[in-house]
């Protein structure tokens, strides 16, 4: 029978599913109701010290149907703008002790998020870790809200800045400490480097992608709309797997020996699988919870599962990046084809002397 669990960075997950940072994990109760239902772990929301200064709109999500249905289930595409936790910073702190003690065995990831200041994210570290929490998150790529205050997709845009504040972080860290990437950038690979460089233990990738979800054609204003107006938000779900998977393929193999948490467009056992293939140790999931609910946990192993036995692996670990060593470049590509044709036609041509031996060898028996 396959074996789910694994280890990361001293972290053993049951399962490699983590419910990611965002609404699923939004305060203690439903931490505990997802760990109940069987996740490996949860990153929670992201917190910050001084929740008084974050203040979320309504509405604030915009939903991307394919073919234009209005079905619930055909929604392959969801945006954002959401912001960080506004819930008290103290109150979070008594509700992640909570968990941990009532489920000590489950892996439990704190996101953090602060401006641009050492001292602020010293104390943020020391007082969330001091609740017993397994690891970090450092929130460095959320897409909108709050960059003004230089935080979020703001720091992480600038590797330096991500090296700074990694090193920080680092510096009060008792515990494993993982750089959540930004895809909006024309490399992701800087930033994980420059992460990585400073003592970062994983990469997770990637946050959402900055989009414009739609605009209403009878009023022309940009959804969400909020008292008229909107701004470009964070779009996951099933629609930009693709990208999220090609980012996430990027960051394992500039980062060798970096573990990652892959995520983006995660439904399905299936698209889960794909991430171990291309170098994730755990696969996050947010909007697929939040679009088909918490249960989703049990096909998530289920199907996992499956697929291990059908290809005999016993530990999730024997396929982590096994996809990685087939991508190349363009021009190899190009070699290799033109390899596979002149092999072709050099085994066509030695096909055509063996039939021509054989013909002589036959013609000669026969006036024999």
């Amino acid at each position: 029978m396959a074996d789910l669990s694994i280890t990361v960075d001293g972290m053993r997950f049951p399962n490699p599913f983590v419910l990611a940072s965002g609404p699923p994990g939004t305060n203690g109760k439903v931490i505990k109701r997802s760990f109940e239902l069987g996740w490996g772990g949860i990153v929670c929301k992201t917190l910050s010290l001084e929740n008084d200064k974050v203040h979320n709109t309504v509405p604030r999500y915009g939903k991307y149907y394919h073919a234009h249905s209005t079905a619930k289930d055909q929604v392959i595409g969801f945006q954002n703008i959401e912001l960080i936790s506004d819930r008290p910073f103290d109150l979070w702190l008594d509700e992640l002790a909570d968990c941990k003690r009532e489920y000590p065995d489950r892996m439990l990831i704190a996101s953090i998020m602060e401006e641009y200041d050492r001292d602020r994210w010293i104390e943020i570290v020391e007082r969330t870790q001091a609740t017993g929490i397994d690891g970090f998150e450092l929130n460095l790529s959320c897409p909108h809200g709050l960059p003004e205050r230089r935080m979020g997709a703001a720091m992480g845009q600038d590797p330096a800045i991500v090296a700074e504040v990694v090193g920080w972080a680092k510096e009060a860290a008792r515990v494993p400490v993982w750089a959540k990437m930004t895809p909006n950038i024309t490399d992701i690979t800087v930033p994980a480097k420059a992460a990585r460089g400073a003592g970062a233990d994983g990469i997770s990738a990637i946050n959402t992608i900055l989009a414009v979800v739609g605009i209403d054609l009878d009023s022309f204003r940009p959804m969400p709309t909020v008292e008229g107006y909107s701004e470009p938000g964070g779009f996951s779900g099933e629609a930009v797997r693709p990208l999220a998977l090609r980012q996430v393929m990027e960051c394992a193999r500039a980062c060798p020996g970096a573990t990652i948490s892959g995520m983006g467009g995660v439904e399905t056992a299936e698209d889960a699988v794909q991430f171990l293939l291309v170098g994730a140790q755990t696969v996050q999931v947010c909007t697929g919870a939040m679009l088909h609910g918490y249960e989703i946990i049990q096909p998530l192993c289920e199907g996992l599962e499956a697929f291990m036995d059908r290809h005999g692996f016993a530990t999730v670990e024997e396929f982590v990046g096994k996809s990685l060593p087939y991508f190349t470049t363009h021009a190899d590509l190009v070699e290799r084809q033109r390899a596979a044709k002149r092999e072709k036609a050099g085994q066509s041509n030695r096909d055509g002397m063996w039939r021509g031996d054989i013909s002589a060898e036959t013609d000669s028996l026969a006036a024999n």
